[in-house]
């Protein structure tokens, strides 16, 4: 079996395409997903994503797996990477769109850098204070609690794990510093932080865009310190920045 590992912003992600070999269509994918994001007996990873044959006029689709073998609807920091994927594998250009749950993807690719225009963002409820916190709700994709707080050092794993079990979302701690704007996320599917999540990086700067006057375009910077750019057109946020072809391997 045919394998790549990409890191997008200090996410990683094991990547196969199903395109051309009914084999990967009939295999569990939930319980491959466990198996090659394991970072003791398999290759380590974030999530694993699928390519797949489209069913529209888009270049492809995916599937993409939580390390713990959930499936999710939308991922950004992967989506990233799987367009970067796609593009030195042949299977698209530079300017492609794929299919998702969460809607069509359409991603620009220049070098080793990838934007793409995520999912309308949509607002799951007003604002609301819990365990000592105010929170906004979005869905960038993904469903993301957000919650603008003056220490990023307050990241309490505690409250995001009652948080996230309570409302079925992933939660960030935000800070814009002046200049830029810190993120730090807790993933369901990892149960645990990551070093980024473009999702929640996306839901943090609409909520500040929204709410706290954030401009329309911003540096955000998540727990992995690296820079990526994102803006909103009025309707979609589009977001930029660096993705890192590791490794390809073959597994048996």
């Amino acid at each position: 079996m045919q394998l790549s590992k990409y890191n997008a912003s200090g996410n990683d992600f094991v990547i196969f395409q199903a395109i051309d070999n009914s084999y990967f269509n009939s295999i569990d994918r939930s319980n491959l997903a466990r198996k090659l994001c394991d970072r003791f007996s398999g290759i380590g990873a974030d999530g694993m994503i699928v390519i797949k044959r489209a069913n529209s006029k888009c270049d492809f689709a995916w599937e993409f797996y939580n390390s713990d073998g959930s499936e999710a609807a939308m991922c950004g920091n992967g989506s990233r990477a799987a367009a970067l994927y796609a593009y030195k594998n042949q299977i698209c250009s530079n300017v492609c769109s794929f299919e998702t749950k969460a809607g069509v993807i359409a991603a620009t690719i220049e070098e080793n850098s990838v934007e793409v225009a995520l999912s309308e963002p949509k607002k799951l409820s007003e604002p609301f204070s819990k365990m000592g916190l105010e929170w906004s709700f979005y869905d960038t994709g993904v469903p993301h609690l957000v919650s603008f707080v003056d220490d990023l050092e307050v990241f309490d794993l505690e409250v995001c794990r009652a948080m996230r079990a309570k409302y079925n979302a992933n939660v960030n701690y935000a800070k814009f510093d002046g200049k830029r704007l810190l993120v730090r996320t807790f993933e369901r599917g990892v149960e645990n932080e990551t070093n980024a999540c473009g999702t929640g990086m996306a839901a943090s700067f609409f909520t500040g865009f929204e709410r706290f006057g954030l401009s329309s375009s911003v540096e955000v910077v998540p727990k992995s310190t690296e820079i990526l750019n994102l803006r909103f057109d009025g309707r979609t946020i589009h977001f930029k920045g660096k993705v890192c072809h590791i490794f390809d391997t073959a597994i048996y």
